[in-house]
């Protein structure tokens, strides 16, 4: 009898964004108006030449144009936008160039901060850009000489927008059309790092020099109790605290509140940048270590490197008089300070599951 072996898992499969499907459904309604022609799929060129095919489940004259739409393939990345119905509905113009309109279900810019002026489209920029550059490409090889309005849709779009960062950033009424590559790659996260940078963008911009940024909603609920900060203030970091230290580099506020989870907060006193336990774990021999260097005796760090949990380690260190969570905060506060600008000034909380503060450091001026 054969011994089994392990499947290999399949690679995860790649989509396309936001901005392909606009740019796909553009392109193919243009045609339609131009040529008067027609297809299941349409072909475009991505940001750094690739040529992909797109799949299009309609392509249609309208009273004043016509419009093409697309099911958004986001692969095997976790995206809200897929599956989701997405079309452009495209009229010819007397005046040259590309016009962009938000339809149903994409997003209004409504504060500064963000790359797009406030009262524009959430149609990002190189979006735009391959939208345009399609357009104008057609219209070169068919002799026009006008320009086009184009209306981005996204069916249902105003309701998945509520999963994203969208009404935080105030981007309201819908989705964003996003990509910079035309590509997207399962799980790389790109785009929840992109609405960190965003988040801080905006609230400097509006005049809050005071961020919090907080791995999760207990974390967050906390910086409301103890400071009252405005949702805009609020930065829903996640995992990702490198990518809200880094940012401050390029755009510095005066006070920046960290507020996480025990355990994530040990992770970041260790010097982790990615606080998801596929990229670090949490040191219960560092934690045991830390725990000495506030009075720990031996037998209690003992205790705590064989400790089931992070949770427990706290626990035991707490029954016994030793301030664990300060100490952890104040190694975390350490490790910030030393990748931020030396004009922000840092704080650190660690909380446990109920949201109660277990630990502090740093102090505002």
């Amino acid at each position: 009898m054969r011994d089994e072996t392990a499947e290999q898992p399949a690679p995860l499969r790649s989509g396309l964004t936001t901005g392909s499907c606009a740019t796909a459904t553009s392109l193919a309604a243009a045609r339609l108006l131009l040529a008067g022609t027609t297809a299941d799929a349409v072909e475009i060129v991505l940001p750094k030449g690739k040529q992909v095919q797109m799949r299009l489940e309609f392509c249609r004259l309208t009273e004043d144009g016509a419009e093409a739409g697309t099911l958004k393939d986001a692969g095997d990345d976790p995206d809200v936008t897929h599956g989701a119905l997405l079309y452009s509905q495209v009229r010819l113009s007397s005046e040259p160039g590309t016009r962009f309109k938000a339809g149903r279900g994409v997003g209004t810019v409504t504060r500064p901060g963000l790359v797009l002026g406030v009262g524009e489209p959430a149609i990002n920029p190189v979006p735009r850009k391959m939208i345009s550059e399609h357009l104008t490409r057609l219209a070169d090889e068919l002799g026009y000489g006008g320009g086009f309005e184009v209306t981005v849709n996204v069916e249902n779009g105003e309701a998945l927008a509520l999963k994203t960062m969208n009404p935080r950033l105030g981007i309201l009424g819908g989705l964003s059309i996003l990509g910079t590559s035309g590509i997207v790659r399962p799980f790389s996260c790109a785009a929840y790092i992109a609405s960190i940078h965003q988040g801080i963008d905006v609230a400097k911009t509006n005049g809050y020099l005071h961020i919090a940024a907080c791995t999760g909603n207990a974390s967050e609920d906390t910086m409301r109790r103890v400071y009252n900060l405005p949702e805009i203030a609020l930065i829903e970091m996640g995992d990702f605290v490198g990518a809200v230290l880094k940012h401050l580099r390029k755009v510095p506020v005066d006070k920046l509140s960290l507020c996480g989870g025990f355990g994530k907060i040990s992770k970041l006193a260790a010097g982790h940048m990615d606080l998801h336990s596929r990229h670090s774990s949490i040191d219960l021999p560092q934690l045991a270590l830390w725990a000495a260097q506030v009075g720990a005796d031996a037998a209690l760090q003992q205790s705590i490197r064989e400790a089931n949990t992070s949770q427990q380690a706290l626990a035991m260190a707490a029954a016994a008089g030793v301030a664990l969570g300060d100490a952890v905060c104040r190694h975390a506060l350490d490790f910030a300070r030393s990748v931020v600008p030396a004009q922000v000034q840092v704080e650190v909380f660690a909380i446990d599951r109920q949201g109660g503060i277990v630990g502090h450091a740093g102090a505002f001026q």
